[in-house]
């Protein structure tokens, strides 16, 4: 007669092989997933923007005679230590968006998901230059208006040595802004919120005033135009169902900022500098 046994190995085996299938995501997760998220990236940066802006307001002086650097030097003097840190603080820049890409994954999703591939690169194309000439002209007066009224720092696009990466450390700024920014709190938020049950209009609201809190750094202009910023490019995602032409749109507004102020700042009367 023949005895089966099962040895203390197998018996963990047996046991842990039970335990590890993945249960389903419930409401509780989904919001503390959506917390974490967003405490280790735009959401942190929010509340640190919102401190930024009281240590401005409070300061002596007013708004406008201080300035907002978006991209500075990192080591001013040692421009290879300086492109060193650039990089690092650009690559480590995207992680949250590999966080997204990895939980998507997991949940048996991917970017397809949220309307990120390439499957219609010209219609995105258009659309994300169409809405760059138009939420870009207008964000450009609108910054200009809250500037002279004094509600806004003097915002400065890029403040770089002078050297060969500067351009090209620009451009991945720019693109690295429009990842971050157009996965995490369009497509990512908005799909989290509706699997939440929020209605789509306030889940766009939602949407919107985070985009303008991790800007309160630049005043209340900037909070108040990257708020309108937010509640068209969400408009727009839930009717075009596409990440495409939010992600070109805001990597075009934000080469025209950094480049265009590199090039401009101090030989135009009417662009405002520290």
């Amino acid at each position: 007669m023949t005895t089966s046994s099962v040895t203390g190995h197998d018996q963990a085996t047996a046991v842990s092989g039970a335990d590890i299938s993945t249960p389903p995501l419930t409401r509780r997760l989904l919001l503390v997933e959506v917390c974490l998220v967003f405490a280790l990236s735009l959401g942190k940066s929010g509340v640190f923007a919102l401190v930024n802006l009281i240590a401005s307001a409070t300061a002596p002086g007013k708004l406008a005679d201080q300035a907002a650097v978006l991209n500075g030097s990192r080591a001013p003097g040692r421009p290879w230590l300086d492109l060193t840190l650039q990089v690092l603080a650009l690559g480590f820049g995207l992680v949250p968006v590999a966080l997204v890409i990895y939980l998507l994954v997991r949940s048996g999703q991917s970017l397809r998901t949220l309307g990120a591939d390439t499957t219609q690169p010209m219609r995105d194309t258009r659309r994300g230059l169409a809405l760059a000439a138009a939420v870009g002209g207008a964000g450009l007066a609108f910054y200009l208006v809250t500037h002279a009224l004094g509600v806004d720092l003097t915002v400065v696009p890029e403040n770089l040595p002078d050297v060969w990466w500067r351009y090209p450390v620009l451009v991945v700024s720019a693109l690295q802004n429009a990842l971050l920014e157009e996965v995490l709190v369009v497509g990512y938020l908005l799909m989290r919120l509706r699997q939440l049950g929020v209605g789509d209009r306030t889940a766009v609201v939602i949407s919107a005033v985070l985009r303008g809190s991790y800007h309160l750094y630049q005043g209340l202009g900037g909070f108040a135009g990257n708020v309108v910023m937010g509640l068209v490019f969400a408009a727009c995602y839930r009717r075009w169902g596409r990440l495409g032409p939010l992600v070109i749109a805001h990597t075009v507004m934000d080469l025209v900022a950094f480049i265009g102020f590199a090039m401009l700042a101090g030989h135009v009367s009417w662009l405002p500098t520290p």
